[in-house]
C-alpha cells in the first residue's frame, strides 16, 4: 500500500542531501508562511491577480500542494497580502500626528505625507493597488474604505482649522474633491516611479520623497482651500 505524505513531508524530501551536499534547513510553520506571503506580495506586484498560483508556487520554490496547505484558496492568500501591505503599514503615529492640536496644519500635513509616500507607497503597495483597481476592486475598495474612516475626516477637519473653522458638518463635495487633488497628487508621485518608471523632478527624489516637494503640494492645497471654499460655518453659540 502506498503511503500518502503530507505537503510538509513532500517539501522536506525535496530538500534532502544529494551526494553529500548539505540539506537546506527546514523552515518552521511561521517561517514557511512568511516565505509564501512575501513571495506572493512580489508575485502579485509583478503579475497581477490573474496569474496562476501554480506559477506563484514555482517562483517561491515550494510545491503547489504546500501552497494550498497554508492558503486553501487564492482569496485567502490575497486577503493576507492586503493585511500585510495595506493595513499593516498604517501607523498609529499618523493618527496621533494629525490629531495633535499643537502642531501647525501645514507642518503636520507635510510630515504625514512625506512619511506616507516614503514608507507606505512602496512598489508593491502601488502596483498591487493598481492591479486590484483594474480587476475586481477587492483590495482597492477595502483600502479606500479605511482611508474614508481613518484619514479623510482628519484631513477635512484640519483643513477647516486652517481656514479658521471648527465646523463638524459633513464635508461638501467640493471639499472632498479638492482634498482628492492633494491625496491623489501624492499617490501620483509613486505611480510615476513604480508604474511609469519615470523620474520625479526633485534632486532628492532618487530614494526618498523630498520634503520640500511635499510641502509645495500641501501649501498649494491649503491656500486653494482658503481661496476657493466658503468659510465653513460654525453653529451659533447658545
Amino acid at each position: 500500500m502506498r503511503i500518502q505524505k503530507n505537503p510538509d513531508q513532500q517539501q522536506k524530501l525535496a530538500t534532502t542531501t544529494v551526494e553529500g551536499a548539505p540539506a537546506r534547513r527546514r523552515l518552521s510553520v511561521n517561517e514557511r508562511e512568511r516565505q509564501i506571503v512575501d513571495g506572493a506580495i512580489q508575485f502579485f506586484a509583478s503579475h497581477g491577480f490573474g496569474a496562476q498560483l501554480r506559477d506563484l508556487a514555482k517562483s517561491i520554490g515550494v510545491t503547489h500542494a504546500l501552497l494550498y496547505h497554508y492558503f486553501p484558496t487564492k482569496q485567502a492568500l490575497i486577503d493576507r497580502v492586503y493585511l500585510d501591505v495595506f493595513e499593516g503599514r498604517w501607523r498609529d503615529s499618523w493618527d496621533a500626528l494629525l490629531d495633535n492640536p499643537k502642531i501647525d496644519v501645514e507642518d503636520k500635513f507635510t510630515a504625514f505625507y512625506a512619511d506616507y509616500v516614503n514608507n507606505a507607497l512602496s512598489r508593491e503597495f502601488v502596483r498591487i493597488l493598481m492591479f486590484s483597481g483594474l480587476m475586481d476592486h477587492a483590495i482597492s475598495d477595502r483600502f479606500f474604505a479605511m482611508l474614508r474612516e481613518r484619514l479623510f475626516p482628519r484631513l477635512v477637519r484640519e483643513t477647516r482649522r486652517f481656514r479658521g473653522s471648527t465646523s463638524r458638518a459633513k464635508p461638501s463635495e467640493r471639499e472632498l474633491e479638492l482634498l482628492m487633488g492633494l491625496h491623489g497628487g501624492m499617490f501620483y508621485i509613486s505611480i510615476r516611479r513604480w508604474i511609469y518608471g519615470q523620474d520625479v523632478h526633485s534632486d532628492a527624489m532618487h530614494e526618498t520623497c523630498d520634503e520640500a516637494l511635499v510641502r509645495d503640494r500641501v501649501r498649494g492645497y491649503l491656500q486653494s482651500s482658503r481661496d476657493l471654499l466658503e468659510p465653513a460655518k460654525t453653529p451659533p453659540a447658545r
